[in-house]
């Protein structure tokens, strides 16, 4: 192992007091720290974890697979005693059987011939870390860091996809997943074209002014063919429940997500007259035909019940949903498998995986056959207003307004290109 350069530390590192506590004494002599979480700010960055770079050797490294405490510290001459009193004594603060492959961790010995073991840092994510100092009696402790947090803004034009929209503009994938969430009942991104375009304000957040990712989405449009959709974020009832509303306060959550997997193209609409590429005649076809490869997750459109998953002609390999918001009905056709435990009689959440795409049944190819019922009468997936859910009350409506007209005029004023 080698030790990391000092001034590679300046680069990498960020300083906080991390090892020096005060200690307590458990009833058979050892010492330890309470369970507590501190915020530490960055003070000197010619120090690191409380320790002044200068006066220490600093060895810096990763886990790598199957290693654990015992592993890591024998090398700077911590015996197993010491090491089994850690691991039993101190899972209230760090469980260290759960260290992990690829995390940072550091060894600050003393500059004797000994290098004689100061402090052990394991570094949990780019906010939390854990201390052991080995100095004189035992002492564990967790930290996270101080979290600074702005807002920021951004815009863009789609020339391929929302994902390399994002990227152009030097935005957080994070950003792309969390936006594709925020719009899964509203937009089919799938189905997004080039000239379509976007504008978000956000938060950035930071430790020691290095980047460490998203923090609320405070505001969203999506401008899709021509039409524009707003987001806003709202703290419903005056509680640390929230939700997001479009301009009008109704919820961007709607009883059904706007499609049931992740698909190539549309192979055949929702027709009352299709000739059946089997049969060669011309029959109903009261679904959407999604092409997507053998094996693609297939997920509930919404909350329900399931009534039916079983073989049935045909329709292959079938799952129908009875959903709790209004007479809706969903089915699923020629999947390949269930998903785990979906049987009759089992209650899903919408986006749970209820099986994966397959070409069971009367098919000429992997697809998903999805087929909607609403008061048993067979409807079009891509053509009916999915009613929302949860408007803003109309005694709060006022406040929302005055707190989304800011944000919306800040969305408009931002320039894409």
């Amino acid at each position: 192992m080698k030790n990391t350069p000092i001034c590679f530390l300046f680069f990498l590192l960020i300083t906080l007091h991390g090892c020096k506590e005060n200690k307590s004494t458990n009833q058979n002599g050892n010492s330890f720290v309470e369970t507590k979480v501190q915020e530490k700010e960055i003070i000197d960055t010619s120090t690191i974890y409380g320790y002044t770079i200068n006066n220490y050797f600093i060895d810096s490294n990763q886990v790598e697979p199957n290693q654990g405490l015992s592993h890591l510290l024998p090398k700077y001459g911590v015996s197993q005693k010491v090491i089994f009193n850690i691991a039993t004594n101190f899972n209230e603060i760090f469980d260290f059987k759960k260290i992990k492959p690829d995390k940072k961790y550091f060894m600050i010995q003393e500059r004797d011939s000994m290098k004689t073991p100061v402090c052990f840092v394991y570094e949990l994510n780019a906010i939390e870390y854990v201390t052991i100092n080995l100095k004189d009696s035992i002492k564990v402790n967790r930290y996270k860091r101080k979290i600074t947090t702005t807002i920021k803004q951004s815009g863009g034009v789609i020339e391929s996809s929302l994902w390399n929209a994002f990227i152009k503009n030097e935005l957080s994938p994070a950003l792309v997943m969390e936006v594709a969430k925020l719009y899964a009942w509203t937009i089919d991104f799938f189905g997004i074209q080039k000239g379509d375009s976007f504008k978000v304000v956000y938060e950035a957040k930071y430790v020691n002014h290095q980047f460490i990712g998203i923090g609320e989405i405070k505001a969203f449009l999506f401008n899709h063919r021509g039409n524009d959709y707003y987001s806003f974020r709202y703290e419903k009832d005056s509680t640390d429940e929230f939700g997001y509303f479009n301009e009008k306060g109704e919820s961007m959550k709607k009883a059904l997500l706007s499609a049931p997997l992740e698909y190539k193209r549309i192979s055949s609409k929702f027709s009352n007259r299709r000739l059946h590429p089997i049969t060669r005649k011309y029959r109903p076809h009261h679904g959407v035909d999604y092409a997507a490869p053998t094996g693609t997750d297939v997920v509930a459109t919404g909350d329900g019940t399931v009534i039916f998953a079983a073989t049935s002609g045909g329709a292959g390999k079938m799952v129908k949903i009875k959903h709790s918001i209004g007479k809706i009905l969903t089915k699923y056709l020629h999947l390949s498998r269930y998903g785990k435990g979906i049987k009759k009689g089992v209650f899903v959440k919408q986006g749970q995986k209820i099986g994966e795409v397959g070409n069971t049944g009367m098919s000429t190819g992997p697809h998903l056959d999805y087929r909607i019922y609403i008061n048993g009468k067979a409807v079009d997936p891509l053509g009916i207003d999915i009613p929302t859910l949860d408007p803003i009350k109309s005694e709060n409506m006022k406040q929302f307004l005055n707190i989304i007209d800011p944000l919306k005029m800040q969305l408009d004023s931002i320039l894409v290109q």
